[in-house]
């Protein structure tokens, strides 16, 4: 016999009524992403006639891995965004998804068809997820090289808009707070954003390594290396500073304001990523804009496609930035 709707709704443990809009796809219903991923799943399990009635027609699954715990993804704004609209966008499409975090890799269910992995990953990793399916997504990694389709923000010209920016204010003296960070077996990953600012500045001739502090992206680590800065150089303190992150740049801003540092007549800051958290901090700082949701939105675009032509060779997508000035620039 075919499931209905009320065996899913009883399955699930909730209404009829949600599962309706669940299934048909109500934008305007508000249910957490559990309740929802729970009903998809349910529906594809019981076969549910309007989510499975062909082998071409049945519903995709895919797991949508962030290489971040729980925790610390809430700390950070950035990639949060971009696994939620991934996970709206997938509804959307009619992909079911299963959220899996950090060190759960063993987790990942064996019957999902498709794999969107955000973040940093080591080789072993990379390893562990080709074991589960060989069609896999990778957002904010560069995975080309390695046989994978990808989605990376233009580092480089977003770099390159920073240091125009301050060489337009008159400011040559320029540093930055760059992000050191491992994967979660511990492989180093560079900050490619440190690459192209050495890299611009050497063929300018204005590069100075005693500029550039790093940290581990955290709202501390912008504290604490914006402090040895000022510390370290004292009146030699750059005037303009590009710092990797937004929350490393919510912690350097206070750095400098405990500091009594002139913003932005002493001291110029532009951060990367463009979250709310420095959009509502005071005063806003200006920053590279990352389209997050476009991002998102294309690399389920790629999945789907990826599912539909699982031969086709992999391709990589560089998502455009641009810089947005507020109060931290002239």
């Amino acid at each position: 016999m075919a499931a209905t709707l009320r065996d899913i709704a009883k399955q699930a443990g909730v209404s009829i009524a949600t599962v309706s809009r669940i299934l048909n796809n109500d934008a305007t219903l508000s249910v957490n992403e559990n309740t929802r991923q729970r009903v998809l799943a349910t529906a594809e399990d019981l076969n549910y006639t309007k989510h499975k009635r062909t082998r071409t027609d049945q519903v995709q699954r895919v797991a949508i891995v962030q290489w971040y715990s729980l925790t610390q993804e809430l700390d950070d704004l950035y990639y949060m965004a971009i696994r939620m609209e991934i996970e709206r966008a997938a509804q959307q499409k009619g992909i079911s998804t299963v959220p899996i975090y950090q060190n759960d890799l063993e987790k990942i269910p064996s019957n999902v068809t498709g794999i969107i992995a955000i973040g940093k990953f080591s080789n072993s990793q990379v390893q562990k997820l080709r074991l589960v399916t060989n069609n896999i997504v990778f957002v904010d990694y560069d995975s080309l090289s390695a046989g994978y389709d990808c989605l990376v923000p233009d580092f480089e010209n977003a770099v390159h808009s920073v240091v125009n920016e301050f060489l337009s204010e008159g400011i040559e003296d320029i540093g930055m707070l760059a992000g050191t960070e491992t994967t979660t077996d511990n492989e180093i990953v560079p900050d490619l954003r440190l690459q192209y600012f050495e890299h611009d500045l050497k063929k300018r001739g204005i590069f100075h390594p005693e500029y550039i502090f790093t940290g581990d992206y955290s709202s501390m680590s912008g504290y604490n290396a914006m402090k040895k800065a000022i510390a370290d150089l004292g009146d030699r303190l750059p005037h303009g500073i590009f710092i990797a992150n937004d929350p490393m740049a919510v912690g350097a801003l206070k750095a400098v304001q405990e500091a009594k540092i002139a913003i932005p007549d002493r001291l110029a800051l532009i951060s990367f990523n463009d979250t709310a958290l420095v959009k509502y901090v005071y005063p806003s700082m200006s920053a590279v804009h990352v389209g997050t949701d476009e991002m998102a939105r294309a690399a389920v675009e790629v999945m789907a496609k990826r599912l539909a032509h699982p031969a086709s060779d992999p391709f990589k997508t560089v998502v455009g930035t641009h810089l947005i000035k507020r109060q931290t620039t002239k």
